[in-house]
């Protein structure tokens, strides 16, 4: 008699950081009033059967069976079924984590990706998930959660595309490395490339979750600091306004004038008399 056994590592890997809200499923029966709406917590769709359009924000996508819909976090959506062939899916709202799709152009705030090949198996989970939250048998919010995080290392393992789950207090810790680092290098190069790098995050994600906690992009937020550091400067020393511009992080006199000018009314030139005539 044959005998193999495969041992396991000794360490435990961390669970997925998120906590699933809600399983729902939907048939379109006519009666479908479709309206865009978002929430503070992400979706992912499974088509289980059906034809229709995936609405996010301005862009139209279609969608088949089989296919799987992420929507991140505070991104509006909605679907719309064709009546010859109604769509029907299953949803899971997952509380706590979103979705880095890894893309270079960071525009990527859903990802749409299709898992015949893993059908069976995927129903499976998503089936499963759908009768316990129905029975509600002992225990049942246990095992929801681990399925949720069967679910979501299946889809990240299965889709072949690049895609990462960023917990919610991951990312707010992120978004402050960030914004300190900022802080302390306004004067060097920046672009929303090298903080994305720094990050580790795609340059849509850094920027949706950093003005999530901060009401503002990074590259705001540094060229409001920036603004702040050239005040101190035309108030306290005589550097002429091309060093200022140097000393601030500025690519150049011009676009320091005219972003000045745009956040304070004033010319930096104008800026620096009115506040001495203010200290005399």
């Amino acid at each position: 008699m044959g005998n193999v056994r495969y041992w396991l590592p000794g360490e435990r890997r961390g669970e997925i950081p998120a906590r699933l809200l809600y399983v729902s499923s939907s048939i379109y029966e006519g009666d479908w009033f479709s309206l865009r709406h978002s929430h503070n917590f992400s979706e992912l769709f499974y088509v289980r059967s059906g034809r229709g359009n995936f609405i996010v924000e301005d862009e139209i996508f279609p969608v088949k069976q089989d296919d799987l819909v992420i929507v991140n976090p505070n991104v509006e959506h909605t679907e719309v079924s064709i009546s010859s062939d109604p769509l029907e899916y299953v949803v899971l709202g997952v509380e706590g984590m979103s979705f880095d799709f890894g893309d270079r152009s960071g525009s990527r705030n859903h990802e749409i990706i299709n898992y015949r090949n893993q059908r069976d198996e995927l129903l499976f989970y998503f089936n499963a998930l759908l009768r316990e939250t129905e029975n509600k048998d002992e225990n049942y919010e246990a095992i929801c959660q681990n399925l949720l995080e069967v679910v979501v290392i299946s889809l990240m393992r299965s889709s072949g595309h690049p895609f990462s789950v960023v917990a919610t207090q991951r990312a707010n810790k992120i978004c402050s490395r960030i914004k300190r680092y900022i802080d302390s290098n306004y004067a060097e190069e920046i672009s929303l490339d090298s903080l994305a790098e720094k990050a580790h995050l795609s340059k849509y994600y850094l920027v949706h979750t950093f003005a999530k906690y901060y009401d503002m992009s990074p590259i705001n937020y540094l060229n409001e600091v920036r603004l702040r550091a050239s005040k101190e400067l035309l108030e306290t020393t005589d550097l002429s306004i091309s060093q200022v511009a140097e000393s601030t992080g500025f690519s150049s006199q011009s676009y320091f004038s005219q972003s000045f000018r745009r956040s304070c009314g004033l010319t930096p030139s104008d800026y620096r008399v009115q506040t001495k005539k203010q200290v005399k």
